[in-house]
């Protein structure tokens, strides 16, 4: 007989002589085959995977067979065959159906995580082989995430009707660190700069705020590229990394990484040309394209942004299929690379299908709208580069990519979008210091994609010594699904001037707006505001400037901006220009009658070229602004003012013309600043999330109504404040530290040599 997989004893099959009467003796042929021991399983569907059937011969190999089929199926814990006269008895014992599968002890993946990992799913067959096979899946994905020490323990909880619970128990561990990383093969930089290149970081007590330190196999990998992608920006054609080894300590806690890496020889860039086979499209002409120039040390990341805009150039003369291939022909003896780029009409492909994948909340719509081709639209790089980036400046993902597939024809192509979802909602609970607003506790509700729809709304409340506000608002970027942005904001805004003017400020009141695009570059909002104001809590010391404010007023007024966005990012800018123009006017109704422009944009310059460090850059920002007023009254809560945000070194509100009696700031009708700011990483691990500032600022502000025998100063020469600042990016929100001082300043003047602002929440 053949013997059960479990071990049960049957009549044994002795081997080398047959156990079964001959062929052709009746008694020899199976009557019928009877099963024995199934509950959800149909006796056919087990006579199915049989290779012996009613009239067959008991032949010992085939019902051997039929055994081992039986158990290949998954089905079952044990099956037993024998023979009873001319019946052959199948037995089986089935295996149980997964009623739960839960996970205890985890507490850095979660529950949704860890079950997307395993294959075991409540109603399917358990089997001891799968729950073994997921807990290697477990641990490989503890592994991942840089906890080699983790453990799992599948667990069976037996129930009733043959049903189990699988509760896989975990023991994490602790996280698995870098302590050491070190490079072999290194002769022009150190081990200190190439450790700033990578992104694996050695394991040091601050990093508790970081992740970096944990040993990532594919951060590994990605190292790799990011030390090519540095070493070809340098010079560095023949660079290559030969390995990268992590060694594990016997303790399974940290790890020892090693990057051996062949450095090659340094090349400058010898002649530069551009091959165009286009006609009406000569190669001198797109040579301005190239970012690099003869005798300059060659940059492969400047190879490749010279590619790009060659690109974007020919495509906006009419060529909507170009193709540019880099070559590059290096004399070793000399050291020095000779590039060509060659300008050709690329094949005619166009957009088949769009795919969106990984969007578990936000709607495709929402997605779709932001992509600036179309299917049935030209293949355009440049386009598929500006819609990534308009996707990551949503905000709602914590990356974004997008992939280019072969279609059902040569000439089509399929667009893959994968994007990566990121909380968008924020409880803000907390509390903080700023040098406006003082000491502060605050509470906000605020889902920047309400529903997956895109639309921005939130209350929010802000109670401090200086500044307090309530402020309930909604913005949907595509209202009615249209190039419109619509939305409103509700507030009630309470400020306390005492420091500069001796009176206190209330407004509140509502303002509705609606934007368009005219395309990527050039956009304008308009916007109606209707405010109730208050001038209250005059102070008997206070200016006759400022008692003459004193009481309500009701503001209605008309406003638009345009604006011209050249950025390459809207939300982390780094390259490009931004300039904004707007225009109020108040008299539709109400007790204010003025016109208020405003002209201000800001230019940024990345010296990436020069230091090899995208956190390098320069931005020049400026502005201008006048207040004409059309009434007899003029309101000294619709001037502008200096100092503070817009003239570091100086008290907000702290420059300008002043009463000179009683020394309160009052504003004026006329503003402009200019500031210039270096950006640049300190000189210690991002980890930390610190960036430093240097900046100069330059401002002046003038022209206020006087009143005979009550003398103001009023002088339109620059104030100029300059110094040093740090913006800390920490999970409790933005510190921005800030010393300045005002070098050219009037006696009058409020100066403030420390700006502090802190937001947490908790």
């Amino acid at each position: 007989m053949a013997q059960s997989r479990a071990g049960h004893p049957t009549r044994a099959i002795p081997r080398g002589r047959p156990a079964l009467p001959v062929a052709g003796n009746p008694s020899d042929t199976i009557e019928s085959v009877r099963v024995e021991g199934n509950q959800r399983i149909e006796p056919g569907t087990i006579r199915s995977y049989m290779l012996l059937q009613p009239g067959d011969t008991f032949d010992p190999d085939r019902m051997d067979r039929s055994l081992k089929t039986l158990y290949a199926t998954g089905l079952f814990s044990d099956v037993n065959l024998h023979r009873e006269g001319r019946t052959l008895v199948v037995r089986v014992a089935e295996n149980p159906i997964v009623d739960r599968v839960a996970f205890e002890g985890n507490s850095h993946l979660t529950d949704d995580q860890l079950r997307n990992e395993v294959q075991l799913r409540p109603r399917a067959v358990f089997t001891v082989a799968q729950a073994q096979a997921d807990r290697q899946r477990l641990l490989d994905l503890y592994a991942r995430r840089g906890r080699f020490a983790a453990s799992v323990d599948p667990q069976i909880i037996r129930q009733s009707e043959n049903r189990v619970d699988v509760v896989y128990k975990i023991n994490e561990g602790p996280a698995t660190l870098i302590s050491r990383i070190a490079f072999v093969g290194n002769h022009a930089f150190g081990e200190d700069r190439l450790r700033e290149v990578i992104n694996s970081r050695q394991s040091i007590w601050w990093r508790f705020l970081s992740t970096s330190d944990n040993y990532d196999p594919e951060r590994i990998a990605f190292d790799k590229e990011l030390l090519r992608r540095f070493y070809l920006r340098n010079g560095y054609a023949d660079f290559e990394v030969q390995d990268a080894n992590a060694e594990l300590s016997p303790d399974r806690r940290s790890f020892f990484v090693t990057f051996t890496l062949q450095e090659g020889e340094r090349y400058r860039v010898g002649s530069v040309s551009v091959n165009s086979q286009l006609t009406h499209v000569p190669g001198a002409s797109l040579l301005p394209d190239v970012q690099l120039g003869q005798g300059d040390w060659y940059d492969g990341d400047a190879v490749e942004r010279s590619v790009t805009a060659i690109q974007d150039d020919v495509q906006n003369r009419g060529f909507a299929f170009v193709q540019v291939n880099p070559r590059i022909a290096r004399n070793q003896a000399r050291h020095t690379v000779d590039l060509v780029f060659d300008v050709t009409e690329g094949p005619r492909v166009y957009v088949e299908r769009i795919d969106i994948v990984g969007n578990t909340r936000t709607e495709d719509k929402v997605i779709r709208r932001e992509f600036r081709l179309a299917e049935g639209d030209a293949f355009n790089a440049a386009a598929v580069r500006r819609t990534r980036q308009r996707l990551q400046d949503l905000g709602f993902f914590n990356n974004v990519t997008i992939t280019t597939a072969p279609g059902s024809t040569p000439d089509r192509a399929v667009l893959t979008t994968t994007v990566q979802e990121k909380s968008t909602g924020e409880l803000t609970v907390g509390g903080g210091y700023s040098t406006d607003a003082g000491a502060l506790v605050n509470l906000g509700l605020r889902e920047r994609n309400f529903i997956g729809t895109g639309i921005d709304a939130g209350i929010n409340g802000t109670l401090g010594t200086k500044e307090s506000q309530i402020d309930l608002s909604a913005t949907d970027p595509y209202f009615l699904d249209r190039n419109l942005v619509a939305g409103f904001d509700i507030f009630d805004i309470i400020n306390n001037n005492q420091d500069i003017a001796e009176y206190d400020e209330k407004r509140y009141g509502f303002t509705v707006n609606l934007g368009y695009e005219f395309n990527d570059h050039l956009r304008q909002s308009w916007n109606y505001s209707l405010v109730d104001r208050d001038v209250y809590n005059v102070a008997s010391t206070a200016s006759i400037y400022v008692m003459n404010q004193s009481g309500y007023s009701l503001l209605s007024q008309l406003g638009q901006t345009a604006t011209l966005d050249y950025r390459d990012s809207r939300v982390d800018p780094h390259t490009g220009f931004v300039m904004r123009l707007g225009t109020d006017f108040a008299g539709l109704g109400g007790d204010a009658r003025f016109v208020r422009t405003k002209l201000d944009g800001s230019y940024y310059v990345p010296l990436d070229r020069f230091t090899n460090n995208s956190d390098w850059d320069l931005v020049f920002s400026a502005g201008a602004g006048y207040l004409f007023q059309l009434g007899r009254v003029e309101k000294i809560i619709d001037r502008f003012f200096l100092g503070g945000d817009n003239l570091r070194g100086f008290e907000a509100g702290g420059a300008g013309p002043h009463d000179i009696t009683t020394g309160d700031s009052l504003g004026g009708r006329f503003i402009w600043t200019q500031s210039t700011e270096l950006h640049f990483p300190l000189p210690i691990s991002p980890d930390l999330g610190l960036s430093g500032r240097a900046f100069v600022d330059v401002g002046a502000l003038s022209q206020v109504n006087t009143f005979e025998g009550h003398p103001v100063t009023d002088d339109a020469s620059p104030r100029v404040g300059a110094g040093v600042g740090v913006a800390w990016r920490t999970p409790f929100g933005l510190i921005n530290i800030d010393v300045a001082d005002a070098v050219i300043k009037k006696h009058y003047d409020k100066t403030q040599i420390f700006r502090f602002g802190f937001g947490t929440r908790f």
